[in-house]
């Protein structure tokens, strides 16, 4: 088990704001681990944030993914998908992402996807231009270089010439419409399609029980990978 979360409520400049993130860690630990201690605070220290989040967030991944490559105890040989939300006063939602963990919001029970699955194929025009490779060897699913299923992460030294960790963002209103949130590893998203998720986890009042539910859900239908979910009602 590579993946590790951030849940949780702060106040700041009298903003309240909820911080959830999914990173899904491959070759070790160190890198999502790392991404939990450090990316919403890189974010935050973003001068531009509260004016323009939208530009401050990718700024605050690529220098994360920076300040990753540089350490010196060679974490970077790993790496990690992210998946991160910021909710602002309960009103605007902020998500981005790297990689293939996935945030699923829904609108009057109907299932929206906000963020972009990075798979080798998606990006293979770049990965090509910088000259890499995409194959499906080993196994059946396209890898980078023949080695790693996503094409954008963070860390992964050896292959980062090749990739990109610039996230994909975007952000919605939170009306009366906006149900709940599903924030989860592919080791979900693999054996369930977003509309199902949303069917169950919105059946559930408790989103903690809802997680779980999602989460047991997937090992019902053989998930083989990690599964982490994080699930938000809005009131």
């Amino acid at each position: 088990m590579e993946d590790y979360h951030v849940a949780k409520f702060v106040t700041m400049q009298e903003h309240e704001l909820g911080l959830f993130a999914i990173f899904d860690g491959h070759l070790g630990d160190a890198v999502p681990a790392y991404l939990q201690k450090n990316l919403f605070c890189n974010i935050f220290k973003e001068e531009e944030f509260w004016v323009d989040p939208g530009r401050s967030i990718p700024k605050a991944y690529e220098k994360t993914d920076e300040d990753i490559l540089s350490q010196t105890t060679d974490i970077a040989r790993g790496g990690s998908t992210a998946v991160t939300a910021i909710l602002i006063n309960g009103k605007r939602l902020w998500v981005a992402n790297l990689g293939d963990s996935r945030a699923v919001i829904s609108r009057g029970g109907q299932a929206l996807q906000m963020t972009v699955d990075h798979e080798p194929n998606t990006d293979r025009a770049t990965i090509e231009g910088k000259g890499g490779f995409v194959s499906n060897m080993p196994g059946d699913v396209p890898r980078v270089n023949g080695q790693l299923a996503v094409s954008r992460a963070f860390g992964d030294k050896s292959l980062k010439s090749h990739l990109r960790s610039d996230p994909d963002v975007q952000d919605i209103t939170i009306d009366i419409n906006a149900d709940l949130l599903i924030l989860a590893s592919d080791g979900l998203w693999k054996v369930m399609s977003n509309q199902e998720a949303v069917d169950i986890a919105k059946k559930i009042k408790d989103p903690q029980k809802a997680a779980k539910q999602l989460a047991s859900e997937a090992l019902k239908r053989d998930s083989k990978d990690d599964i982490s979910c994080i699930v938000v009602r809005f009131r």
